[in-house]
């Protein structure tokens, strides 16, 4: 980094100096001087004689100096007399040998009649090379060869050129500060991972065994599971070369492009094996070929040729390994799938419960939590959190925590960190009338209540009716535990909470809104789920109508159906029969709690938004008014915590304001700087400050006053006597009598510190 800058400070230095120079050229008269003869013969003889200019003055030639090429004349009463013939009033340059002759003649015929007094001065300069005639076409020379150096430079800089199309534009990494012990949720990957390590470090250790390296590894994974990061451990673990590149940086306009960067790419990993390559997003380049609606793409395919044929081709590639990323392996090429290329595909799941616990440890590391905060709590209600989504939680929580001013992240930060990374921010601003805020609290409590009513349903973890997203409430679940699959009864019951919020609206208002429109889409996809691609219809069977979830257009744009239009009928008519009974199991277990319908409703009224342990005390048979008043009385104990906190730091502060000021001024007093009376000035203004601003707050002063005195005086401090301020700082001091009481405290110490100053020189004077 250093050295190109350097490289870049000198270029422009170059370019400063030949600017000057290009000036000098320019601005500079090679010696010459005044007005250039043009006439020649006829103009020379004309001053030798004598001749009147434009203004009426009158000119004559009183000296002359020459050289091989050059005359130089100077006036009668010239300015440049004292300076000639560096600097002449008329000059004649590059004139031939017999012009020059020529001139000399006009001259030696005048002077050979004129008078002693009218002579000219003659002076020839001796023959020689005039350095400017030397300089003057190599200082041309070098400003054209510089141009021309400074053209190419622009042509070939930096992939902007028109010659560097073909050059790879991957980054090479010889360090890397992330570590496997910086990554948590992936011990299998990591594991498979360490195993390409060992590799580069003691290829030998698995050669004796017949073992060969692997090309290439393909990680897959949905995205913020961790893929590019694990990457980066990579770089960091092993002492290779690690050479970085996107899949889209293959892409080109021109044709040829990519081809031409692959092959650099495995040119400049050649150069640097053992080395890793890693391919980012290599979905970008490496999809199949021939998919394409019309054939396909010849220019990405051909970069997908080139890539495969540099991975596995004729020409060995030992000690390169090829690591790729993709979220979307189902689109990729087969070839580039094969062995011999892409050895190992390593899936980077979601994390577990156990994962996501240690990716919370890692990224709470630098974060102050406060004590009540579980990690294990926190792991189990963040199921299908990847870790991406837990480091962005815990950053909206610090920032939550920083905006409210807590020294600390408490557990309401985190949960507001959940629902911003899942629904987005709360829309408090928004204007919502009361029969909206009304119907918003039944239907989410609609939703709330099957949720905890129905038996295979996930844990009701926070219910609100303020806007978030592009919801006018939420109603949020989340599982116990991490199960890998759904059941039967599970898909119904999710049916029936989908459904609460309608069947709310209906029971209570007797009309229905537009609400419901995002449950009945969830509802039907389950359904639609269930008979066509799980093979959960009692009338249809075991049989999966649909191939695939992702249609990968080009290859699946021709697919037709395997099945007849009467089966899809009768699948079509299977899916509503399922919502059609979930419909009606859902109003009849509503309608049978209708009082806590009502309950929950008016908690959240009251409220806008309750958590899990607030919908359990509703279930218990509390009220609503019962409730808000016991949270009420929770969230008062942590405001005042909070605001208790923020006012003993801020004393803390200002007493060590206070210490500071007190030992800087006794450090100057020591050192003869200030006088005893100005130390006591100092203290007396600080401690009026303060005592002023505590008397106004209705604290103690004493430790403050107390403390001072310890840092100030000569004796040693009484540390018992400080204590016992602190024991009583609980008492609030108030009123001019106390601050009278200070002062005259300060005056009997001032007194006995001079008298015994007075009986230390006594002493020293005996």
């Amino acid at each position: 980094m250093n050295e190109n800058k350097s490289k870049f400070r000198w270029t422009y230095l170059v370019v400063l100096l030949l600017v000057v120079l290009v000036f000098v050229l320019i601005f500079t008269n090679n010696g010459y001087s005044g007005e250039r003869i043009t006439g020649g013969k006829e103009e020379v003889q004309e001053l030798v004689n004598g001749r009147t200019n434009e203004d009426g003055e009158e000119e004559k030639i009183v000296a002359v100096y020459y050289t091989t090429d050059t005359m130089y004349f100077l006036l009668e009463g010239s300015q440049y007399e004292s300076r000639f013939p560096d600097y002449a009033d008329y000059y004649i340059n590059y004139i031939t040998e017999d012009e020059l002759t020529e001139l000399r003649n006009i001259i030696n015929e005048y002077n050979a009649t004129a008078s002693e007094e009218d002579k000219i001065a003659v002076e020839v300069a001796v023959a020689g090379i005039n350095a400017w005639d030397i300089i003057y076409p190599i200082l041309y020379i070098c400003f054209g060869l510089f141009l021309v150096w400074m053209i190419f430079r622009l042509l070939n800089n930096s992939n902007k050129g028109a010659f560097s199309f073909g050059k790879s534009r991957a980054k090479a990494y010889t360090t890397s500060k992330v570590k496997f012990d910086d990554i948590a949720g992936a011990d299998e990957e990591k594991e498979e991972l360490k195993e390409i390590v060992e590799f580069l470090k003691s290829p030998k250790k698995f050669t004796d065994l017949g073992a060969r390296i692997p090309k290439g590894v393909l990680l897959v994974g949905q995205p913020g599971t961790g893929k590019t990061l694990l990457a980066r451990a990579i770089a960091g673990e092993a002492n290779v070369p690690f050479i970085s590149i996107s899949g889209s940086d293959f892409v080109e306009m021109f044709v040829g492009v990519g081809a031409s960067r692959v092959r650099d790419l495995f040119d400049q990993a050649k150069k640097n094996k053992p080395c890793i390559v890693f391919i980012d997003e290599i979905d970008a380049v490496g999809r199949q070929r021939g998919a394409g609606l019309g054939g396909g793409n010849d220019e990405r395919e051909q970069t997908l040729n080139q890539l495969l044929v540099e991975m596995d081709g004729f020409e060995s590639n030992e000690g390169i390994i090829v690591l790729a990323a993709t979220n979307r392996a189902d689109v990729l090429d087969p070839a580039l799938m094969r062995p011999g290329r892409f050895d190992r595909q390593i899936y980077v799941n979601i994390p577990d419960v156990k994962g996501r616990e240690g990716i919370l440890r890692i990224h709470a590391k630098n974060k102050p939590l406060d004590d009540n905060i579980d990690f294990k709590t926190l792991a189990r209600i963040t199921v299908g959190f990847t870790g991406a989504d837990i480091e962005n939680m815990l950053n909206e929580a610090a920032i939550l925590a920083a905006r409210n001013g807590r020294p600390k992240i408490i557990m309401s930060d985190i949960t507001e960190g959940i629902n911003k990374v899942t629904m987005g921010p709360q829309k408090k601003s928004r204007l919502v009338t009361e029969r909206d805020r009304k119907i918003t609290a039944y239907h989410e409590s609609g939703h709330a209540i099957l949720a905890k009513k129905l038996e295979n349903t996930d844990e009701v973890q926070e219910v609100s009716i303020i806007p978030r997203g592009m919801a006018g409430g939420y109603t949020m679940q989340r599982p116990e535990n991490d199960n890998s699959y759904r059941t039967y009864n599970y898909l119904m019951d999710e049916i029936c909470v989908c459904m609460g919020g309608r069947i709310a609206e209906e029971i209570i208002f007797k009309d229905i809104s537009t609400g419901a429109s995002n449950d009945i889409s969830q509802a039907t996809k389950i359904a639609h789920n269930m008979v066509y691609n799980w093979g959960m219809s009692k009338n249809l069977g075991f049989l999966s109508l649909e191939s695939s979830d992702q249609v990968f257009i080009g290859r699946d744009y021709q697919t037709r159906n395997d099945f007849s239009e009467k089966l899809a009928a009768e699948a079509d008519d299977e899916v509503r029969q399922i919502l059609d009974y979930n419909y009606k199991r859902a109003k009849k277990l509503l309608s049978d709690n209708v009082d806590l319908l009502n309950e929950m409703a008016n908690l959240l009224l009251l409220r806008e938004t309750i958590n899990k342990e607030e919908v359990d005390m509703l279930a218990e048979g509390k009220s609503a008014e019962e409730i808000a008043k016991i949270m009420e009385d929770r969230d008062r104990e942590q405001r005042e915590k909070e605001e208790k906190f923020r006012k003993e730091k801020a004393e803390a502060e200002r007493k060590a304001l206070l210490e500071q000021k007190i030992a800087e001024g006794e450090k100057l007093y020591q050192n003869g700087v200030i006088t005893k009376e100005e130390l006591d000035k100092i203290k007396q203004s600080y401690f009026d400050e303060f005592s002023t601003n505590d008397q106004a707050e209705g604290q103690n002063v004493n430790v403050v006053i107390s403390q001072g005195q310890s840092l100030v005086s000569d004796e040693p401090a009484n540390d018992e006597g400080i204590n016992n301020n602190q024991n009583d700082n609980k008492e609030v001091v108030q009123g001019s009598s106390d601050n009278q009481a200070s002062e005259e405290t300060l005056k009997e110490e001032e007194k006995k510190e001079e008298q015994k100053n007075k009986n230390k020189k006594d002493n020293k004077g005996g």
